[in-house]
C-alpha cells in the first residue's frame, strides 16, 4: 500500500503537546511544521494472507516459516489464515530538517510521525476488516520475551522478501526497524480482542491499551489450555 491517505489534525497534535490554548512563536512554528509534514508524508504498508499450520507445542508455521511464541501459538490455535503486516510512517518525514538543538520542535516532529503511523495502521486494519469481511482483528507484534521475542522480526520480514525495496523499511542487526516509527506483526480474526498489554505489568505506560490480566497470563503458561 503506497497511497494511504493522511490528514493531520493540528488541534489534536497541539493538545497532545499541551499547547492547544497557547498562541506564541512556538505554536506558530509547530503549525508550520505540521503543514509541511502533511504535504510530504507518505506512509506505506505491506500485508499478506498467510496460512497457519504445523502447530506444535510453542511453535507454528506461517507462510511455511517457523515461529516460536507460546502466546502466538495459543491465539492462533483454531485459526487457519492470518495477515502478517509491516506499516511505516515513511522515510519522507525523516528528511524534514529541524534544528538539532530545538528539543521541542524535534519532539513535535516525533509526535507527527507517531500520528501518521497510527493513521496508516488504522487504515490497514479497516481495509483488511472490510475486504475480508472480518468482524474484528487482534494483533501480536514481536518485541518482548514474554509475548514474542524481537529476534523473530527476521522471520516475519522474510515473509515479504525485500521489505526495504518494497516500502523502505530496514531491519537493523538488533532487530529494530528504520524508520523508527514503523510497526510489524500478525493480524488475526478474534471474537474477543487480544492486547499484548494484558500480559504486561508495567504500570506507567502512555501506550497501554488494556489492563494487566493475571488470569490471561496463567492461561498462556498452561500447557493444556481449554
Amino acid at each position: 500500500m503506497n497511497n494511504i491517505p493522511v490528514k493531520l489534525d493540528t488541534d489534536e497534535i497541539l493538545k497532545h503537546l499541551h499547547l492547544q490554548n497557547k498562541n506564541n512563536e512556538l505554536v506558530k512554528n509547530i503549525r508550520e511544521l505540521i503543514s509541511i509534514a502533511g504535504k510530504v508524508a507518505k506512509p506505506k504498508a505491506l500485508y499478506k494472507i498467510s496460512n497457519v499450520d504445523n502447530k506444535n507445542g510453542d511453535s507454528l508455521y506461517i507462510s511455511d516459516i517457523k515461529f516460536t511464541s507460546r502466546v502466538l501459538r495459543v491465539n492462533l490455535d483454531k485459526i487457519e489464515s492470518v495477515f502478517p503486516y509491516i506499516v511505516t510512517c515513511g522515510k519522507e518525514l525523516d528528511e524534514i530538517a529541524v534544528p538539532t538543538d530545538d528539543i521541542m520542535i524535534s519532539y513535535c516532529l516525533d509526535s507527527i510521525k507517531e500520528m501518521v503511523l497510527r493513521l496508516a495502521r488504522s487504515y490497514l486494519n479497516n481495509y483488511i476488516t472490510k475486504i475480508f469481511l472480518t468482524e474484528q482483528l487482534s494483533h501480536i507484534s514481536p518485541g518482548s520475551p514474554e509475548v514474542w521475542h524481537i529476534t523473530q522480526q527476521k522471520e516475519l520480514f522474510s515473509i515479504f522478501g525485500n521489505v526495504e525495496d518494497l516500502i523502505g523499511v530496514k531491519l537493523t542487526e538488533s532487530f529494530l526497524m528504520l524508520p523508527i516509527k514503523s510497526v510489524s506483526g500478525i493480524y488475526f480474526p478474534s471474537k474477543i480482542r487480544f492486547e499484548s498489554c494484558q500480559l504486561c505489568q508495567k504500570d506507567r505506560c502512555e501506550d497501554r491499551r488494556a489492563p494487566y490480566d493475571p488470569d490471561l497470563v496463567k492461561k498462556y503458561k498452561d500447557k493444556n489450555p481449554e
